[in-house]
């Protein structure tokens, strides 16, 4: 993903360590914070084993905190939440509803509808999720980690 980033991992790295606000403005506003996938490539290839896709992770978290998120993420945000929201309410994916979230969050109505009837015949996509039986322990997860 380096190749799409406004900012390769290394730059990012590079700007933390002047430890200059408008610099940590631009990480901040950046896309390439959006676009690492935390494949851990950068990791295993990083001579001082920075752990490159945790740091990303906490620039997302910090861009959204200060409201600096660039707005081509717009969409991966509204995956990312639609993700979680699936796993907060049954446990685990629940794939339809993950797509319906997500459409509703991104406005991407007509985003791959086509590939729907073939999934669903495929036994890909349920109409009913499975959830998990302990779901207070699961709220109880969420619960802390959104503090």
């Amino acid at each position: 993903m380096a190749i799409e980033m406004d900012l390769p991992p290394s730059m990012v790295m590079r700007l933390l360590q002047t430890e200059d606000n408008d610099n940590d403005v631009d990480i901040l506003k950046s896309h390439s914070i959006w676009l690492c996938v935390t494949c851990e490539m950068c990791l295993s290839r990083c001579p001082m084993e920075i752990d490159i896709p945790s740091m990303m992770d906490f620039l997302r978290q910090e861009s959204m905190r200060r409201k600096l998120v660039n707005k081509q993420a717009r969409n991966i945000i509204a995956f990312h939440k639609s993700f979680l929201n699936s796993i907060k309410y049954t446990g685990r994916l629940f794939e339809l509803g993950l797509i319906i979230d997500y459409k509703r969050q991104s406005f991407n109505l007509m985003q791959d509808i086509t590939l729907a009837p073939g999934m669903i015949s495929r036994g890909k996509l349920h109409f009913i999720p499975n959830i998990v039986r302990d779901r207070a322990h699961l709220k109880k997860i969420f619960k802390k980690t959104s503090k």
